[in-house]
């Protein structure tokens, strides 16, 4: 690089003693020279430019294509995550080796691929805010991530010479985000959307919160996203301990926050004066955003059925846009057998699952290049599936017209830890008794969220770790004599009281393996998964919320309550001989923040004197007959 930056700086001193000389303007036909050291053998050209938006901040962005690329297609990914380190993965004269693995089959079939850091992150000029909200009531400024893409893609249809004017946008997680939001109000020049595991609604289910439950690995990352421009390093380092201990003998979340020294972050601080649904939620969710304006954009979402971050976004969106669908052609949904963007990569296993050959890389080629093909480069009509889901379980890829496809099927929880799809009949309830200074954890101790083995995984986990605890309850039906096949969401409705002011709900629906399982059984069985608790679905609700999201309101004490809220979207098939269980139980920590189980206004604000052991009760049969609707297929 010092070399670089002195040729540059020898260039700057000739061209300033030229006194007739123009002012050198970056990215035009006749200056398309990289700033980046590629030899003359490499088989790709890198260049670099700085794409001016509309308020006059410039935005980073790095255009990659192979050597001889004409008239090709523009796919673009607008990013937090560095444009820069995006596009340099390896050192190499190689492009595929520089480039995602995602990329390889578009930039060998001609396309030309663009990286850009959004405002304010990297090499980007102007300010960063986390998940920008759309211009409006909660953003005065007049610019956001839709004006931001709308201005890139009219630059990158008009300035790129190798191109053919048609642009197509992808990414996933926080990109997903900012391609949702560039199909608002789209530049005419945008063909085609790829979001996949986008950030939708960060209270309802993506990444903040859930359903009112704050998730704690959201501190690290928004300190690391707010500092230095995000660059390596901004995030806290805290070693290998566990995160258990850490966060429990901190007390309450804001607590953590404080001692710490970050609670001064301006988005840690909008997440902690926003703990309940207000406006603040509600305006920014992408999907609400969406439904409001028509479908122009052909999208195809994408979301993997055990993503540990954002599996609410992508389905919230389709079913947003899908009545707009007039001809079933316009919107596509995906679910795979995947982790968080999971897509991108190697899809041979989840954990202990493993699948039928390389998943992600059979989607990719069949599915998402063929689609980018069609609108951007005039290839035949593949039709595409509105709907295409792999079925775990029996590790198949299906098509289908709709989602979901099941009927909402009571499986009920039952006397005596039973479950069945046949009505409990009289009435009762099981009792145990939450410690919030004893949290059930999410995973085996010693926890490291941080660590990506364990975090990437953790939804496929073998749930025996925390079966036979006093504060779980497991629900459990006897060996299935046949298939049960679900796809949908699978919807909680539990009647439940707490002698607590406040509480917590987790249900997990699990897939109980045979305690003979032999290897290579079912779904890729491997050694050792006898007897396997393999969760389908886990998801919380908020007690405080059972009336209302916007105004949390405190539990009677002994009054049971009906709580009504969504598992993740699966493709699951219950084989025979396996049992379906559901698991009940109030804390999930680290992951989640504690609920003191007495009521505070503001849970941040919890000191430890709120946080109270309580007893829960968990009702079946009767006018309360508890149970999860799993959406079944013949």
């Amino acid at each position: 690089m010092t070399y670089i930056r002195t040729a540059l700086a020898f260039a700057l001193l000739l061209s300033t003693a030229a006194t007739a000389a123009p002012p050198v303007t970056p990215m035009t036909p006749d200056n398309v020279a990289s700033l980046d050291p590629v030899r003359a053998d490499a088989d790709f050209i890198r260049r670099v430019a700085m794409i001016p938006m509309r308020d006059g901040v410039k935005l980073y962005t790095v255009i990659v294509m192979k050597k001889g690329t004409a008239n090709g297609p523009i796919l673009l990914t607008r990013t937090p995550y560095d444009a820069k380190g995006s596009t340099s993965r390896l050192k190499s004269q190689r492009i595929v080796d520089i480039l995602p693995a995602i990329d390889a089959d578009f930039v060998e079939d001609g396309y030309i691929r663009v990286y850009q850091d959004i405002r304010g992150l990297h090499h980007s000029e102007g300010e960063y805010v986390t998940n920008r909200p759309l211009s409006g009531p909660l953003n005065p400024t007049g610019i956001d991530e839709s004006t931001d893409a709308f201005d890139t893609i009219g630059w990158l249809a008009k300035n790129i010479p190798e191109g053919n004017g048609r642009v197509g946008i992808i990414g996933s997680s926080y990109p997903g985000f900012t391609a949702l939001m560039a199909e608002i109000n789209p530049n005419p020049a945008l063909k085609a959307a790829a979001p996949q595991s986008p950030m939708v609604d960060g209270w309802r289910g993506d990444d903040w919160f859930h359903n009112g439950a704050f998730r704690n690995p959201n501190l690290d990352y928004t300190v690391g996203q707010s500092t230095g421009k995000a660059e390596d390093g901004a995030a806290p380092a805290y070693g290998v301990g566990d995160d258990y201990e850490r966060y429990l003998a901190a007390g309450s979340t804001g607590d953590y926050a404080r001692a710490q020294g970050i609670d001064g972050y301006p988005f840690i601080q909008k997440l902690f004066q926003n703990p309940a649904y207000t406006d603040f939620w509600s305006l920014q969710a992408v999907d609400k955003l969406m439904a409001a304006r028509p479908l122009t954009v052909p999208t195809m979402l994408m979301v993997g059925q055990w993503d540990q971050e954002d599996s609410y976004g992508a389905p919230a969106v389709y079913r947003a846009l899908e009545p707009k669908d007039s001809n079933n052609d316009m919107l596509s949904l995906v679910i795979g057998p995947w982790r968080h963007s999971g897509v991108n990569h190697y899809g041979y296993e989840l954990g202990a699952l493993t699948f039928n050959g390389d998943t992600a890389g059979q989607f990719r080629r069949d599915t998402l290049k063929p689609f980018f093909d069609y609108h951007l480069k005039g290839a035949p009509d593949p039709h595409t599936p509105p709907v295409l889901t792999y079925a775990t379980g029996v590790n198949r890829w299906e098509r289908s017209a709709q989602w979901p496809m099941g009927t909402p099927t009571p499986y009920y929880l039952g006397r005596g830890s039973s479950a069945g799809f046949a009505s409990p009949g009289a009435a009762g309830h099981d009792d145990y008794v939450s410690d919030p200074m004893k949290p059930v954890p999410f995973l085996p101790r010693p926890i490291n969220m941080n660590d990506g083995a364990q975090w990437k995984s953790w939804l496929v986990r073998d749930q025996r770790f925390v079966s036979g605890r006093p504060d779980v309850l497991d629900y459990t039906g006897a060996p299935l004599v046949k298939a049960v096949h679900i796809m949908g969401a699978p919807a909680v409705r539990l009647f439940a009281a707490t002698s607590g002011s406040d509480s917590d709900w987790v249900v997990k629906l699990i897939d109980v393996y045979p305690n003979d399982e032999p290897e290579g059984a079912g779904q890729g069985s491997k050694p050792g998964m006898a007897g396997y608790q393999l969760p389908i679905g886990i998801e919380i609700f908020r007690g405080r919320y059972v009336h209302s999201l916007a105004s949390p309101q405190a539990l009677k004490s002994g009054k049971v309550e009906e709580y009504r809220f969504d598992l993740p979207n699966v493709d699951h098939v219950f084989l025979p001989g396996h049992k379906i269980m559901v698991q009940v139980q109030s804390t999930l920590f680290p992951l989640y923040d504690r609920n003191p189980q007495s009521f505070v206004a503001n849970i941040f604000e919890a000191k430890a004197g709120d946080y109270r052991a309580a007893r829960q009760s968990i009702y079946y049969g009767g006018a309360t007959a508890s149970a999860v609707l799993l959406p079944v297929v013949p």
